[in-house]
């Protein structure tokens, strides 16, 4: 994708290394310290860096309670019982970096290489409209196998895909870093959020475990969310892979960046991720890594992004076991990714599902058992697109978002979208305990002056119209 670098933005570092770590060296709040912290993070403001760096600094058991039930309240009254469903979608890959902590690296001879037929990504697509997804998140390794031109066909291939009355509503990307024009050529082709992780945020670090290749150029990387917002990319997701550097360290990073897009395009990420480095073939540090991440920090971390911001959507994929993902879904996560696999082809091919993988994957189950187990605890899993479609997005969401008017929109098209799912995919157990949690949420959950809308929609889903959203 060779892009070449715009003149037209300042190119300018906004971490700063040293600040970020010596933050990290105070001592941590007193008890009525961490109080008046957590009072503020529930009026739903969010937090500033510095005192998220004090979070970041409680270790004692009655500390980090309080800061969970905090992150639990505050995402039960933004999010309510909400959670939405992705499935990743990998067409190629081949790669010319050497992330030492990654089976695409070029050096990896041990790696099968792919890269997916415009056809065999419709092949994928359809494998994954029969199992009931509506949104994609389409990646690539960075190569020149597999160049822009080439992923715009792809994209355009799984747009185009039918299953019935079914098809692909939103596909988000994760691709390389491209200059301002290669980001007008994405919008055009109506994606929806540009996601790019930094890795890591410490550029010292970074250089180390991205040694050869593109993706060597620090700078050009953490500048690239201002190149696709001047782009006109609505939105953008960041992230950092944990276990690189101190977990403190990048989550007080991934808040600077968030507060650098605010101030520079008026309005932050859209989704914020939250991996671990999880094994993966022919990959050395990736069995272990420099700074690992506890199962106990990491639920931390996803507390604190989630106090400190609080309209940003935290993604968590199966490169988690269940039982964690269950757990955190209480504490700050709204999106996740269900019946994933990161190898191309791998939907298709069910003799080969982990051939060419990425990362090992701690969460094996299928689409439907994820959904089974999100209605026994009582989630609504969601396919919802309509805000997208609707041009809720960027700024224009986060006005609706911070004074809470978003949610009259949120939990009625979530129904419609798992109404959907119920109808035409689900087993018959699924789909009686589905459309009971359906409605004891409509008659709970749903403010009054939507709740007519609400089962009008409900009961134009079930006399088969699709694609039903406000």
């Amino acid at each position: 994708m060779n892009p070449v670098k715009s003149p037209s933005l300042v190119e300018k570092v906004f971490i700063d290394r040293d600040k970020l770590y010596s933050m990290l060296q105070e001592k941590p709040p007193t008890r009525s310290r961490l109080q008046e912290i957590l009072n503020k993070a529930l009026l739903l403001k969010g937090l500033s860096q510095r005192e998220a760096a004090e979070l970041l600094l409680v270790e004692d058991h009655e500390g980090i309670r309080m800061m969970m039930e905090a992150a639990r309240i505050v995402k039960q009254e933004i999010y309510g019982r909400r959670l939405v469903l992705f499935a990743p979608l990998y067409i190629a890959n081949a790669c010319d970096n050497n992330c030492v902590y990654c089976g695409f690296r070029k050096a990896n001879t041990r790696l099968k290489r792919v890269v997916l037929s415009i056809p065999e990504v419709e092949h994928e697509v359809t494998a994954l409209l029969r199992q009931g997804h509506k949104r994609l998140l389409m990646l690539t390794g960075e190569s020149e196998e597999s160049p822009l031109d080439y992923f715009i066909e792809g994209l355009r291939a799984a747009y185009r895909v039918r299953v019935g009355a079914h098809n692909i509503r939103r596909i988000n990307v994760e691709i390389a870093p491209l200059d301002v024009e290669g980001f007008r050529r994405l919008k055009a082709e109506h994606i929806g959020t540009y996601t790019c992780f930094q890795e890591t945020y410490d550029p010292v670090l970074y250089r180390k475990y991205h040694p050869s290749g593109p993706k060597s150029d620090y700078e050009w990387r953490l500048l690239v969310m201002d190149r696709a917002m001047e782009a006109g990319i609505d939105d953008v997701g960041i992230g950092a892979l944990f276990g690189l550097a101190d977990y403190r360290f990048e989550v007080l990073a991934l808040l600077e960046h968030a507060r650098h897009l605010e101030e520079t395009f008026g309005c932050g990420p859209h989704t914020v991720s939250v991996p671990r480095i999880e094994p993966a073939e022919g990959a050395p540090l990736s069995t272990s890594p420099p700074h690992p991440v506890s199962d106990e920090d990491f639920k931390k971390l996803v507390a604190v992004i989630r106090l400190s911001l609080p309209y940003t959507g935290i993604i968590l994929t199966t490169r988690e076991r269940e039982e964690l993902r269950n757990e955190l879904f209480h504490y700050g996560v709204s999106q996740i990714s269900a019946g994933s696999r990161t190898n191309p082809g791998a939907y298709d091919d069910h003799d080969h599902p982990d051939s060419g993988a990425q990362f090992s994957l701690g969460d094996h189950r299928s689409l439907e058992e994820v959904i089974s187990c999100l209605i026994d605890q009582g989630y609504i899993p969601s396919f919802c697109t309509g805000c997208y479609r609707k041009g809720r997005v960027g700024v224009d969401f986060m006005d609706l978002a911070k004074p809470g008017l978003i949610k009259a929109f949120c939990l009625p098209n979530a129904l419609f979208t798992f109404k959907e799912y119920l109808e035409d995919f689900a087993s018959e157990d699924v789909r009686r305990r589905g459309d009971a949690l359906i409605e004891r949420l409509v008659r709970e959950e749903v403010p009054e002056h939507r709740k007519e809308h609400t089962w009008e929609g409900l009961a134009r889903v079930a006399q088969g119209e699709r694609d039903v959203y406000l």
